[in-house]
């Protein structure tokens, strides 16, 4: 369905010329929805807009803010920003229909009030040519600058993964390596671009990190691109096709708790390593073994490491330590397949969720007393330990 509109600005002087052409710059090309809705914007001929009444067809803006139109019905449905994202059926007795939005008037039929704030979400149901729409009257900050003066968009949330292994990689695999730079909220492979994925995460800075320090980054045959997307925030779908390894294109992580910055005191727990062949493993069993770890690497399909290093135990509930890999390639493999893997424990009730992060320490040595670093990178990792600084949860957390 195609819609045309007309906006004219009366001033015919320099500056509205120069508002208009930063609004058709910054305006042309986007998206209303996701992938759709792709706005045209374009200089008209007509040298001057009629309009004849204020509806939801047409509004002058320069018509007296307090000329109330024409009164109508109430609307359908209320703004979803009072109701939680869900359309509810607009109930002034405020029954199921949810709390009323502030400053809702009174009179069941009369007009919603002619101001509705915005939240970044748009105008309420009543929408763009809806019923009931009543557009807010203009807002004067003359002390404000005007933003965005035609530069390029702000960078959102989303991010391009390329150069991905088609055949091994998932949702999951995916998320384990990205949620050590942020909470994951959505991952979505494209079906046209093989070995090509976006991931929404929680915020921009996230996705800053992400860049910063997987970007060139190779993994097995491949080397990963990453790259701020355009598009806002990833929609949902519903029918997603399947990959090589049958599991889902499309996985939403909204809520997962292997996410590491869902709280302060979690964040506040990561330390931000770029990708390293050392790893650090926490919240494994307390009695775990050398050939325990090495076989979970082995049942993933990915080369184990060479080494392994227990730090001794601070508790009796869980254990942690160092593992070495030959190349950072092979480290980054492991932390995608191996990352959030289960291990059982006679003694648990429930089997442990082995995490693993990328380590400060560069070398761990190769066994006891050939390396004299190897106790010196043994005590900055429990250090980094006592004074909550691990990448993840926290470390007696089993679930």
């Amino acid at each position: 369905m195609l819609y045309q509109v007309l906006v004219s600005d009366r001033m015919r002087d320099e500056s509205s010329v120069e508002s208009a052409t930063r609004a058709k710059e910054a305006l042309h090309g986007c998206d209303i929805y996701s992938g759709c809705c792709t706005l045209k914007i374009e200089f008209a001929k007509p040298e001057r807009l009629n309009v004849f009444k204020n509806d939801q067809d047409s509004w002058d803006y320069t018509l007296l803010e307090d000329v109330q139109p024409v009164q109508r019905s109430a609307p359908l449905l209320q703004s979803p920003q009072y109701t939680g994202g869900r359309p509810q059926p607009y109930n002034m007795d405020y029954g199921s229909g949810g709390p009323p939005p502030p400053g809702m008037m009174k009179d069941r039929h009369g007009p919603p009030p002619p101001h509705h704030p915005r939240d970044g979400r748009g105008y309420g149901p009543e929408g763009y040519g809806g019923e009931g729409f009543v557009p807010p009257p203009p807002m004067h900050h003359p002390n404000m600058p005007p933003q965005n003066q035609g530069g390029p968009p702000q960078q959102g949330a989303v991010m391009m993964v390329y150069g991905l292994d088609p055949q091994t990689v998932n949702a999951d695999r995916l998320f384990n390596l990205c949620c050590l730079y942020g909470n994951v909220v959505r991952i979505k492979f494209l079906k046209t671009k093989e070995g090509t994925a976006m991931v929404q995460m929680g915020d921009a800075v996230s996705v800053e990190r992400c860049v910063q320090n997987l970007n060139n980054v190779t993994v097995g045959d491949y080397t990963l691109t990453l790259a701020f997307s355009k598009q806002a925030y990833l929609s949902e779908v519903m029918n997603p096709y399947p990959l090589p390894d049958k599991s889902p294109s499309f996985k939403d992580y909204v809520g997962n708790k292997n996410n590491r910055f869902l709280t302060p005191a979690s964040i506040h727990k990561n330390r931000i390593q770029p990708p390293s062949k050392v790893l650090h493993f926490f919240n494994t069993p307390p009695d775990v073994s050398d050939d325990q770890l090495l076989q979970v690497f082995k049942d993933y399909g990915v080369t184990p490491p060479h080494t392994i290093s227990k730090f001794p135990l601070k508790s009796e509930r869980s254990s942690s330590g160092l593992m070495e890999f030959q190349n950072i390639s092979q480290s980054v493999m492991a932390i995608m397949a191996c990352n959030h893997a289960t291990i059982q424990h006679p003694g648990a009730k429930f089997p442990f969720v082995m995490k693993l992060c990328f380590s400060s320490s560069r070398q761990i040595g190769q066994g006891k007393g050939q390396n004299p670093n190897k106790s010196q990178n043994q005590n900055q990792e429990q250090n980094n330990q006592r004074q909550g600084q691990n990448n993840g949860m926290s470390e007696h957390e089993y679930y």
